[in-house]
């Protein structure tokens, strides 16, 4: 017989609500529903494994049909079923979860795999539909049920003749999102919400042997990762990422105490280095797709990878797609630092030549971890690595030695380039002196050197190359020599320039310009917040062991001030980009040099 009742709902406004603000993005309806064919059927199974009920389903699937015909969307699952007692309950009594109710009556046999939350799941299917109807049948020896609502505070319920255990729900698509009656939206759907789900799940199932289904029940981060092999890895990261370099290297999460975790974590290569580019880490709840590059779990700087994380432990509200930030949310977030911290050390202990090898595509992402995240810099912090400009690598350790037993802890002057074609001059008056400098050319480097000096201020202290000259480039004999500098100062007439004269190991070069390393770096950042005009005060050092700075006291006036300006160009010219007009001038006084040698 017949009935009608009162959907029961604490609020008359409850549904407008839900049809428009359940969810965030619309398309996550259809996760919502086939999550439930999925807790349907592992709720059967449940029962199947207690001896509670007969395994006589052949394959367990979720299958759905679009008929753009009949302007429906159908999901079906061959799952535990419903009886007209549990519709009642668990539909028409908004947010009542099913999925609670099953696991505290079963709670000493457990409830692993159910993640839904059927009362307000169900309901996302009114954001695109007009009308929804159900069909179910309990695996009790229960008649089917029939249920229909408008999604306007009322239903209908009955008796129908569904042969078939499992729950079937049409939903009869609004004009307004016909988008959904397109096969091809709601496979790629299919493919972005439950391409890991456990069941199959097949679009148009035409049951004539050659369906596939598009989802992989078993994907390979669930697997233990002594069973994956390295062709296994990289053809998970292409399918699931549609990114076809290959990965650098990779972290395989498995645990199950003391919360339960699986995953897979991608470094992949970096495109550009000047550059931190967005990864993509995937989340999921029992292989339900969740959100991609959650905050809470997701440490900020580990979503410059790309991955997978599947948690059954993580609590989520009614959209799953924001997580409660609680203690267990920070152990998870914590020990996914941990296992990559973990990898880095191991790899860089025992085959330092790969680490080596693939820095450069690690390097930003350490820096910014360490930058954010003071655990993993104290994890990592022995394993950072500095390529110098002979190409050898170093750790800081290595870089800086260690102190000799009984001697004041001094900071040791580490030099660095940050761009080894403008810096040429410098990096090859230090070769002549066998002096090194790091390479530091990564956008995030400056940040880094200040924050390492931060952490060590009594070990280290970075300087760029072309911010002074180390004690070891110069000769013990120089003195000033105030005529030079007088002649500088009268041809250049620049009162923003300091000059001053050293007499250099290295006679090549006859000038050199430098700017006081701290001074700089503030210029800099207040170029960066807008609060500068990045005029920076510089001294140019006269090198008196130089050929030409020699005779340049023998010179006629004229041509004094004209080999000045042009030692001053030279130096300019290896310190910085000319500007168009100091190009200009450096262009004409060559013209001039040319003219002269002609005549």
């Amino acid at each position: 017989m017949k009935r009608e009742g009162n959907i029961k709902i604490s609020s008359e406004n409850m549904m407008p609500i839900i049809k428009k603000w359940l969810y965030s993005d619309k398309d996550i309806f259809l996760r919502e529903i086939v999550a439930n064919g999925v807790d349907a059927i592992t709720k059967y199974k449940k029962l199947v494994s207690m001896g509670e009920a007969a395994d006589d389903s052949g394959e367990y699937s979720v299958k759905i049909t679009v008929d753009k015909k009949a302007k429906t969307l159908t999901v079906e699952d061959n799952g535990i079923g419903m009886t007209e007692e549990e519709v009642e309950n668990y539909i028409t009594r908004i947010a009542f979860s099913g999925a609670s109710d099953f696991l505290e009556k079963y709670e000493k046999a457990g409830g692993d795999g159910i993640i839904g939350h059927f009362g307000l799941g169900f309901y996302s299917a009114y954001m695109v539909s007009e009308n929804v109807e159900i069909f179910t049948k309990s695996y009790k020896n229960e008649p089917a049920v029939h249920w229909e609502s408008d999604g306007n505070a009322t239903y209908s319920i009955e008796e129908c003749d569904k042969a078939e255990r499992g729950t079937k729900i049409v939903m009869h698509i609004s004009a307004a999102e016909k988008e959904f009656l397109e096969e091809g939206t709601i496979k790629s759907l299919v493919k972005k919400y439950c391409s890991f789900m456990p069941y199959n799940v097949y679009v148009n199932f035409k049951g004539d042997g050659k369906d596939e289904p598009l989802n992989s029940t078993l994907p390979l981060y669930a697997k233990n990762p002594k069973d994956c092999t390295d062709e296994e890895y990289k053809k998970f990261y292409t399918d699931t990422f549609m990114d076809y370099n290959e990965p650098i290297f990779w972290v395989h999460l498995n645990m199950d105490y003391p919360f339960k975790l699986k995953g897979i974590l991608y470094f992949p290569k970096v495109k550009n280095k000047l550059e931190l580019e967005r990864g993509k880490v995937k989340l999921y709840c029992n292989q339900v797709f969740i959100a991609d590059n959650i905050k809470e779990v997701t440490p900020e700087f580990l979503m410059l990878l790309n991955g997978v994380i599947d948690c059954p432990d993580i609590p989520l509200n009614v959209s799953r797609s924001f997580l409660q930030n609680d203690r267990q949310v920070q152990k998870i977030s914590k020990h996914i630092t941990k296992k990559v911290a973990d990898k880095l050390i191991a790899l860089f202990k025992n085959d330092r030549e790969k680490f080596e090898s693939c820095w450069e595509d690690v390097a930003n992402f350490v820096k910014f971890g360490c930058i954010k995240d003071n655990d993993f810099y104290e994890k990592v912090k022995e394993v950072i690595i500095y390529k110098n400009v002979d190409g050898k690598f170093q750790s800081l350790s290595e870089l800086i030695g260690t102190p000799e037993e009984g001697k004041e802890a001094k900071p040791v002057t580490v030099y660095y380039v940050s761009d080894e074609n403008q810096q040429a001059q410098y990096i090859k008056l230090f070769k002549s002196q066998g002096l090194g400098a790091i390479l530091c050319d990564n956008f995030i480097d400056p940040h880094f050197l200040s924050f390492l000096e931060y952490k060590t201020p009594d070990k280290v202290k970075f300087m760029r190359i072309d911010a002074d000259l180390d004690g070891a480039l110069k000769s013990e004999d120089g003195a000033e020599d105030s005529v030079l500098i007088d002649i500088f100062k009268n041809a250049l007439a620049n009162d923003k320039l300091t000059i001053k004269t050293e007499k250099l190991k290295s006679d090549e070069v006859p000038a050199v310009i430098v700017v006081d390393e701290y001074m700089r770096r503030y210029t800099e950042m207040g170029q960066f917040y807008g609060m500068s005009d990045g005029a920076l005060a510089q001294t140019m050092i006269i090198n008196t062991a130089n050929p030409v700075i020699a005779k340049l006291k023998e010179l006629d006036e004229e041509k004094q001030k004209f080999v000045a300006s042009y030692v001053y160009s030279l130096a300019l010219s290896s310190f910085k980009k000319l500007s168009p007009e100091e190009l200009d001038k450096f262009q004409k006084d060559n013209l001039t040099l040319l003219n002269n040698y002609i005549k």
